[in-house]
């Protein structure tokens, strides 16, 4: 088998082929059945049902040529929409609203070979378009069975999916192509976690992180001290096997005087090979949690030979997923440490095998400013506010943002309280600089009458 094709586009976008597809926007489905990290989700994220929304004015991008289906667990903010595609221009999919809880009673019944009966009507619309491949956040057993009634692929394999997002295997596959990777010990039970942190701490670490094989979102991720008692580790973390425990590299660790996490952005195609389409620097809390993602790194826009080092490794790093069997949308996570000399060392931690928290961001940003900056933040409001008066108060200031504008906000997502008011959202600043990114985000903030806080993704 011949190597995948690499191509750097320096942010111009792939040429996303044009397919007849369906979205299965369902964040629940992230961990391969595990119920546990399912709901941990669920638990830290909140409004998690309209975290689909974000794909709205991204979707006909990826999917050109035709009118894609999107199926949320929540119908979206209308008044979004309309500034999607009466403002900005943009196609919008057609949208399905499908509960988490009625999805997996659908796929319950046809893989028991029932009827659906009154369930029939959304997956006989999905049918009906003649579809030539369904996706998702993973593709797993039950997106392949509803695109089996589709009579449609998928457009990632499940054994493509899984390992993709499998950050042991990656990592091994890392090491035997000789690159730098994390000091490692494996662990396959809670029980052997104080053993392994006592290697780490005969090692020169002070801290460590225990990554399950598979997690998202800051879930499956643990740090703890290498000194003094456990944490107790939750069976969860377990569940697709061992896992590793590494060494945490941070400023004060041996040289270290300080650490970036950039993130490349990937797009996988059978016969086109991988596409490397834009660099970004992730916006992380305390415990490394995403919150948002900037663009061109800071730190880098002088260095450009660790720009280069950045996508040779993501290069590798592609490849692999490419052969496991991963199609779409993608990322490469970094953690480059830099010395007190000056030096500087790229380590791959991770590839998210999915439509990211970064994907987003970048594909909008990249189709109306190739050569910009951008910045995405995730923003939760302290009193609940209307979608409405949100949008026009960025607008009575000139700052939201439209076509042919050198600069604005364009809100990407409004995630709404029961009541239908908007507690969060995800707001994206374009503008031909860093400097006049974080501008318009503090322009936001007066133009809006709260004071919003800042989150994970």
């Amino acid at each position: 088998m011949s190597e995948p094709a690499i191509t750097i586009t320096h942010g111009a976008l792939p040429p996303f082929p044009p397919r007849r597809a369906a979205f299965v926007a369902n964040l629940l489905s992230l961990f391969y059945g595990n119920r546990e990290e399912t709901e941990l989700l669920r638990e830290k994220v909140g409004q998690i049902e309209s975290y689909g929304g974000r794909l709205i004015p991204i979707l006909n991008l990826l999917f050109p040529g035709g009118t894609p289906d999107l199926v949320l667990e929540k119908a979206p903010e209308e008044t979004l929409n309309h500034y999607l595609q009466d403002e900005l221009g943009l196609s919008l999919p057609n949208i399905v609203t499908l509960e988490h809880d009625d999805y997996l009673a659908i796929v319950r019944r046809l893989r028991a070979g029932k009827p659906l009966e009154e369930l029939a009507a959304i997956p006989e619309r999905l049918a009906t378009h003649q579809l030539d491949c369904l996706h998702g956040y993973v593709t797993d057993p039950d997106l392949s069975i509803l695109a089996e009634y589709c009579s449609a692929a998928t457009l990632s394999t499940e054994e493509g999916s899984r390992k993709g997002n499998n950050k042991w295997l990656l990592h091994d596959h890392l090491e035997k192509e000789g690159l730098p990777v994390f000091d490692t010990v494996m662990v396959d039970s809670p029980d052997a976690v104080p053993t392994a942190l006592r290697q780490l701490r005969d090692q020169g670490y002070a801290r460590a992180v225990l990554k399950s094989q598979v997690g998202a979102s800051g879930i499956g991720i643990h740090a703890m001290d290498t000194h003094g008692s456990v944490d107790p580790v939750p069976d969860l973390f377990f569940f697709e096997g061992p896992c590793m425990l590494q060494g945490w590299l941070a400023p004060g660790h041996g040289n270290i005087s300080a650490v970036y996490s950039p993130s490349v952005q990937l797009y996988l195609e059978a016969t086109l090979g991988v596409f490397l389409y834009d660099l970004t620097e992730q916006i992380l809390d305390e415990a490394s949690i995403h919150e948002g993602n900037v663009a061109p790194p800071p730190h880098f826009i002088d260095r450009p030979a660790m720009q280069e080092t950045l996508y040779e490794q993501a290069a590798v790093a592609g490849r692999w997923l490419h052969d496991q069997g991963y199609r779409g949308t993608a990322s490469v996570d970094f953690l480059v440490t830099e010395t007190t000399d000056g030096s500087m060392q790229a380590y791959v931690c991770e590839i998210n095998a999915r439509v990211t928290g970064a994907t987003y961001p970048a594909v909008l940003a990249r189709h109306f400013q190739p050569k910009g900056a951008w910045l995405m933040r995730n923003l939760r409001f302290r009193q609940p506010q209307a979608a409405q008066s949100l949008l026009s108060l960025l607008d009575d200031h000139g700052h939201l943002f439209r076509p042919g504008m050198p600069a604005g906000i364009l809100p990407i997502n409004l995630n709404a309280d029961p009541s239908g008011r908007i507690v969060k959202g995800q707001f994206l600043c374009l503008a031909a600089t860093i400097p006049e990114c974080e501008r318009y985000l503090h322009l936001g903030e007066e133009d809006l009458p709260v004071t919003f806080d800042f989150e994970r993704d």
